[in-house]
């Protein structure tokens, strides 16, 4: 389900009341791959509610340029919220996730193998509660940079 931010403290205040596991993660999810279902599955493995915080459009294009995102910050939430793993998604604007990890206060932080426990933003907030920081295994030969570079460089071998 995609959820509105200024929904946000009711929904988590019923999760904390039926005593569920809230793990966070967060991405561009541009171009949505077999590696990125394999590592939100891993998540939500971790605790009983996943909720996946995506960057906006404007967030992406700040950090990985003008051409990117691929799909709309409407399109990644829908095809993000289809999937079986994923409970909540929410979109946000800022360049990291961390004022919405604050808000969110989840039992466990997860991000990719690809990041260190001590690169993670937000993971020294949730340690000091008490929450749990995760790094999931990275899993090689997955990356959206990486199918974009393919399709790009098979193009451009197919106009010489």
């Amino acid at each position: 389900m995609v959820v509105a931010q200024s929904n946000l403290k009711r929904i988590l205040a019923l999760l904390r009341k039926r005593n569920r596991k809230i793990v966070f993660t967060n991405g561009c999810f541009d171009i949505l791959h077999s590696g990125h279902i394999k590592y939100l599955e891993s998540a939500k493995k971790r605790g009983d509610i996943l909720i996946v915080g995506i960057n906006s459009d404007l967030s992406v294009r700040k950090i990985k340029g003008e051409s990117r995102p691929i799909f709309s910050q409407k399109d990644r939430a829908y095809i993000l919220s289809a999937l079986k793993a994923v409970d909540y998604v929410i979109i946000f604007n800022d360049r990291t996730p961390l004022k919405l990890i604050k808000t969110i206060k989840p039992d466990l932080l997860v991000k990719g193998g690809d990041w260190s426990i001590n690169e993670i933003i937000g993971g020294k907030f949730v340690s000091s509660y008490g929450g749990k920081v995760v790094s999931a295994p990275y899993l090689m030969g997955y990356s959206t940079t990486g199918i974009l570079e393919r399709i790009y460089n098979g193009i451009k071998k197919t106009k010489t």
